[in-house]
């Protein structure tokens, strides 16, 4: 019986992830340090916008619960993100300097798949853990418990179970949409960053790009609703709404879980859309940039 020869992409992966983990346990020390600077970064984000909301009740439209809620899934994208990609797009180009990408083009496997996953950053789990529990605390006081808790008794005192049916398909559909709509943040961001250590290939090195990711992704801190009001805003907003969606990724999962209304109600297609379209293009970027790879042997 002839084997499989199709790479198994599952187990290659679990095997990084192996690997990782033995070689964060190798540095513990490295792994604390790291978990508990993020930690302070953490709270230092939350003390700086409770101090501000300790003085205006909204900023825009957005109030104080509601802004943490739209920080913990910025923070949430960003944790995927530095946890999955970004340790290995920032050692693409060493790859290609000390020609070790030569042996990573020898293997039977995708070349973009073991560029992008060979390791894992472990410390930045603990980022997603507590971004997710900010995410709990400010659906919890954003959503009316206590009047809700007494509708959902009294709807089953009195045997409203189709009610109760129709809500849970309702939430559930809409925590479903939320984690789409966040791996479409993920995505977008993944896009960017590959298309730019694609350009290590020509520039060896490309620091100076990788700046430029993070000076354009600041943007995505912040609410889009934010950048309205004077001119330079609404050019800011534009661009990186419908040209680079860097607004959207972040603003539009958040307001869908906190059921804030999207204006214009057709935005959430264009980000789908447009970061369906970086991913060809970036895959498209990721396969031309070998082309024009020369081997350390050549």
């Amino acid at each position: 019986m002839a084997s499989n020869s199709r790479p198994q992409y599952g187990r290659v992966w679990i095997t990084f992830l192996r690997n990782s983990l033995i070689r964060e346990m190798t540095f513990r020390g490295n792994l604390l340090i790291t978990i508990v600077t993020r930690g302070f970064w953490f709270a230092a984000q939350l003390i700086l916008f409770d101090i501000i909301y300790r003085n205006v009740n909204s900023i825009n439209d957005w109030t104080r619960e509601e802004y943490f809620a739209f920080m913990a899934t910025g923070m949430l994208i960003n944790a995927i993100v530095e946890t999955f990609f970004m340790p290995n797009c920032a050692n693409f180009s060493e790859l290609i300097r000390n020609g070790n990408l030569d042996f990573v083009l020898l293997k039977p496997i995708d070349t973009q798949f073991l560029v992008s996953f060979e390791k894992v950053n472990l410390a930045m789990l603990n980022q997603i853990v507590l971004a997710g529990a900010l995410l709990l605390y400010a659906l919890a006081h954003t959503t009316q418990l206590e009047p809700a808790l007494s509708v959902l008794q009294y709807q089953i005192q009195a045997g409203q179970w189709g009610w109760l049916l129709h809500l849970c398909l309702l939430g559930t559909g809409q925590i479903l949409m939320y984690c789409l709509l966040l791996m479409i943040g993920v995505a977008f961001f993944y896009s960017l960053m590959i298309a730019l250590a694609s350009s290590s290939i020509w520039f060896g090195r490309n620091q100076g790009l990788y700046d430029f990711w993070f000076y354009i992704t600041v943007f995505a801190r912040y609410p889009r609703s934010i950048y309205s009001g004077s001119p330079t805003g609404e050019i800011l907003q534009f661009a990186f709404s419908y040209v680079i969606p860097i607004l959207l990724v972040v603003t539009i999962p958040a307001r869908q879980l906190l059921s804030k209304a999207l204006e214009p109600s057709w935005i959430t297609l264009v980000s789908i859309s447009i970061t369906l379209v970086l991913l060809f293009v970036s895959r498209w970027i990721f396969k031309w940039s070998l082309n024009s790879y020369r081997s350390a042997s050549s």
